[in-house]
């Protein structure tokens, strides 16, 4: 790598984060997978449901995954609440859809301000104690009724509402040292189609689109929303491709007329909603070269492993790794045990339990 590497204890210069986001199959690390997390271009590990069986399985998986390299890998995952929660038993906090907090804005903002801030603070610091580093949260769709893929995931449908609830859960995630992700930018509420199984096409024109469904991204900016994560949606009055793969929406929009500075993921690309741009290699060049700071191949380490020995020439962005470090944890990680003793995560935990349905 070209790129000027930190120096770790024992003057050892650790290697920088790569923009590929990959998985992992099971509840424990195999040879073949740390090998493939020792690769220069791997740059994080999402988890999922398969990966946890029991906190203490989970803390030593991530234990495992954060020892592979000198300077940690950022293990992330996708626990928003409702529906879309990868960890639910041995003490894990059932967490509310966030349209719940929505509804509860209408009734009484300031309450639900105030529980949003909690529930982030529960999110993140259960997921810390177990070794993960961030979680792609939060939805920034607007709840239009449209879409059954994002549905309850949608806070609520006033997009100044979204953002004063999301910079409430923001908050809380950051009190517990994690760092957050606007999804799916600039907005995947409007489209029926899920994008997991279909290639969804807003037809909607620009300017109602800034003016809603991306005004809460240009609000928040890049000190509460550290990173950022594309729709694989096409919008065709604004750019022909999907917005992850459009230098015209990451480049031009997000990051120009924005100025937007923090890191932006693509979407899975082993969607559906990603084949448009070809075949792996493909599609990570495309959104590489939109703007995207980090790709992920999920479920399908075969392509995984492809588009590593594809990209293996590439340098690395400096930018990019800038950005990618400041999404590691900003306080030490708590532990379980203390978690049970502190007054602020207990009150958190009953504020949830006594006001807010899951």
């Amino acid at each position: 790598m070209t790129l000027s590497q930190n120096t770790h204890s024992g003057g050892r210069a650790a290697m920088p984060p790569g923009p590929v986001m990959v998985d992992v199959a099971g509840l424990e690390l195999t040879d073949v997978e740390r090998t493939r997390l020792r690769h220069p271009l791997v740059g994080g590990v999402i988890l999922f449901a398969r990966n946890f069986s029991a906190r203490a399985q989970l803390a030593a998986l991530c234990d495992a995954i954060h020892s592979v390299r000198d300077e940690p890998l950022l293990i992330a995952v996708d626990h928003e609440g409702g529906r879309v929660q990868r960890f639910r038993t041995d003490g894990f906090t059932p967490l509310p859809a966030m349209r719940v907090f929505g509804q509860w804005y209408d009734r009484d903002p300031q309450a639900a301000l105030h529980a949003a801030t909690e529930t982030g603070f529960v999110l993140a610091s259960e997921l810390r104690a177990c070794g993960v580093d961030f979680s792609f949260t939060p939805v920034l769709d607007l709840d239009y009724g449209v879409s059954q893929v994002i549905g309850n995931r949608a806070l609520h449908e006033d997009p100044a509402a979204v953002a004063l609830l999301a910079r409430a859960l923001v908050q809380g995630l950051s009190q517990a040292g994690m760092a957050a992700c606007g999804k799916h930018f600039p907005g995947h509420g409007a489209v029926a189609a899920d994008s997991h199984l279909a290639i969804p096409v807003d037809e909607r024109p620009l300017d109602e689109i800034l003016d809603a469904d991306a005004a809460p991204y240009r609000w928040l900016g890049d000190l509460a929303l550290p990173a950022v994560m594309p729709a694989h949606v096409i919008y065709p009055q604004v750019a022909p491709e999907p917005a992850g793969f459009s230098r015209r929406w990451v480049t031009d929009i997000l990051r120009g007329q924005f100025e937007y500075d923090g890191v932006v993921f693509s979407d899975d690309l082993t969607m559906e909603g990603a084949s448009v741009a070809g075949d792996i290699r493909a599609r990570a060049l495309a959104a590489l070269d939109a703007g995207c700071d980090m790709v992920l191949v999920c479920n399908r380490p075969d392509l995984a492993d492809e588009l590593l020995a594809s990209l293996a020439d590439r340098p690395l962005d400096p930018q990019a790794v800038r950005r990618i470090r400041r999404l590691m944890p900003s306080l030490p990680a708590p532990d379980w045990t203390g978690l049970l003793s502190d007054p602020r995560y207990l009150r958190a935990r009953s504020l949830r339990s006594e006001n807010l349905s899951v």
